[in-house]
């Protein structure tokens, strides 16, 4: 199956877990189709803490949605993630937008993700790797979508000092 993951990372070095956790999704989810681009993006939600690194990745899995969301919680924990506050700061959040286009809700797991429409950090990596991408409930395309998302967050493709 092909699902599209968002990376980010807001404490330590974010570029370096961002790498880890690219390395471990490989290893323990699925080939890696695609990476956007890094972005650095304001937080969402509590917006009192650092700034964010993001990047979506495409993803061919044979995991089932639920062992999905196992897996990339155990590469959260690996990689040092502890969960004290929703939308708090973390050194990793794995999130699945999307499993092809499977709409399914459990006590754990919404698919496609509830917030991603509302989310800019989301929406512009996600037109890197799938601009044409159809929402299986919103019946709109990525670029659609963010043409219409009235988050203001700011999102700045980000530029590595070499």
């Amino acid at each position: 199956m092909k699902t599209f993951l968002l990376l980010g990372a807001n404490l330590g070095d974010r570029v370096a877990t961002l790498q880890r956790a690219v390395d471990l999704i490989w290893q323990y989810v699925g080939a890696i189709e695609q990476q956007s681009p890094l972005y650095e993006t304001t937080p969402w939600g509590i917006i009192d803490q650092p700034a964010f690194l993001n990047q979506v990745i495409r993803v061919k899995t044979t995991l089932e949605p639920e062992v999905l969301l196992k897996q990339t919680q155990a590469i959260e924990q690996d990689l040092g993630r502890i969960r004290k506050e929703k939308w708090g700061a973390r050194v990793i959040d794995i999130d699945i937008l999307y499993y092809d286009q499977l709409i399914s809700s459990s006590s754990t797991l919404t698919l496609p993700h509830p917030y991603l429409h509302q989310r800019r950090f989301t929406l512009v990596p996600l037109a890197d790797v799938a601009p044409d991408f159809v929402h299986p409930l919103l019946h709109k395309t990525t670029l659609e979508l963010l043409a219409a998302c009235t988050d203001e967050g700011v999102v700045s493709r980000w530029k590595t000092t070499t």
